[in-house]
């Protein structure tokens, strides 16, 4: 298990830290190109959508042949993506590699394969806890790699940063070896076996299932919009680039205790209503930012806060998921939600860019984010949390 936990979180955290820090690009890629921010915010949406249309096949292969093919290949993904990415020269080809290939690399490196891992190795008394800690893992990624980018982009420009977080990104592939597991044996007679089919079939037919679909849709909407949009916010304020690099970096910070706790809570507490008291507790605090006087320490506070709350739907989400429908198809199914997570995320950063260049502003999507953040509050309370009820077999 220890070994799992520790390779499963360093792959999390390069690729999530990585990915965390592609806001600080927006200003110099577009400058740079001649772009407007919607051509960059429109492929970044394209990545989330192709990394969610993309997580059920890699969580399918990966149930089916093991996570380790699947993270070797997403591994190699990430680098070329990333090498294409600091050579695009159109709008089309940027949106091509920074989000069609990263997107997919990304599907294959993050929660969904690994967690279907984690269900599969640890001890279901402990698995919110274990997904706690990767879910930690990916958000110390963002407090140590969106420092790390914002440095590479000041001393080296922004294409040779890229050409060096892609180098830094086939790293993964190493660890990959980590997480190889052994073949299963075939399933008891008495045993519960699904298809692909059957699992689908229950999972989307389930009214808890369509519900955490739902929330997880505000989650991506809101984390994705202020993930990329809020250093050209504050910058557009008058505050200092250095300031979202810092803001961002507490965002990673506190999402590593964040997440910790909302997986060893979900091992003690209904996870419903953990899930509630993050959605809600999101829009609480975008309203005391919004309404707040706009200084550096306002916006470390802002920071610190939506850190706790960042990506700590995660591990009761997953754990939520294990519960009701078992372990077999862990990673299919967490790839399904995920999906409905990158929707919300395209949404968000797409709808950033394009109502800013029409508007001159972000008002519109950031009371957006909170009205949506108070109607996931209330859809993840009738979340039923036992195992779904299946006839025995003969």
């Amino acid at each position: 298990m220890k070994q799992v936990l520790l390779c499963g979180a360093l792959i999390v955290t390069l690729s999530m830290g990585i990915r965390h820090g592609f806001g600080l690009f927006l200003q110099p890629i577009t400058m740079d190109r001649g772009w407007t921010r919607e051509t960059f915010a429109f492929a970044l949406a394209i990545q989330n959508i192709a990394w969610g249309l993309a997580g059920p096949f890699t969580g399918m292969l990966a149930d089916r042949f093991g996570p380790f093919r699947v993270l070797m290949v997403g591994g190699l993904l990430y680098a070329v993506g990333l090498v294409l990415m600091a050579l695009s020269t159109s709008g089309l080809a940027f949106t091509g590699s920074a989000g069609l290939l990263i997107g997919i690399a990304q599907s294959g490196t993050t929660y969904a394969v690994i967690y279907g891992v984690i269900g599969r190795n640890v001890d279901p008394a402990k698995r919110s806890w274990a997904m706690g800690v990767a879910a930690a893992a990916g958000s110390f990624g963002q407090f140590l790699m969106v420092p790390v980018s914002n440095w590479l982009i000041s001393s080296n420009g922004w294409q040779d940063a890229l050409f060096i977080l892609a180098c830094m990104s086939l790293i993964i592939i190493p660890l990959a070896f980590g997480l190889r597991e052994p073949k299963t044996a075939a399933p008891s007679p008495h045993t519960h076996s699904q298809s692909i089919v059957q699992a689908l079939r229950e999972a989307f037919g389930y009214r808890s299932f369509q519900l955490l679909m739902a929330g997880y849709f505000v989650c991506g909407f809101q984390v994705v919009f202020i993930g990329v949009h809020m250093p050209s916010y504050l910058k557009d304020q008058g505050l200092s680039p250095q300031v979202a690099t810092y803001a961002l970096a507490l965002i990673g910070l506190f999402n590593v205790f964040g997440t910790y706790a909302a997986g060893s809570l979900g091992q003690r507490f209904p996870k419903r209503y953990i899930l509630s008291c993050i959605y809600a507790l999101r829009s609480v605090a975008i309203v005391a930012f919004l309404t707040a006087p706009l200084t550096p320490s306002s916006v470390y506070l802002f920071s610190a806060v939506m850190g706790l709350l960042w990506l700590s739907t995660i591990p009761p989400t997953n754990a939520v998921l294990a519960q009701m429908f078992g372990i077999q198809h862990m990673s299919m199914l967490s790839g399904f939600v995920f999906l409905s997570h990158q929707i919300g995320s395209f949404l968000g950063v797409w709808l950033g860019g394009r109502l800013y260049d029409q508007t001159g502003s972000y008002d519109v999507v950031w009371w957006l984010a909170v009205g949506l953040g108070l109607m996931a509050a209330l859809v993840n309370l009738p979340v039923r949390e036992e195992p779904i009820h299946r006839p025995l077999p003969a």
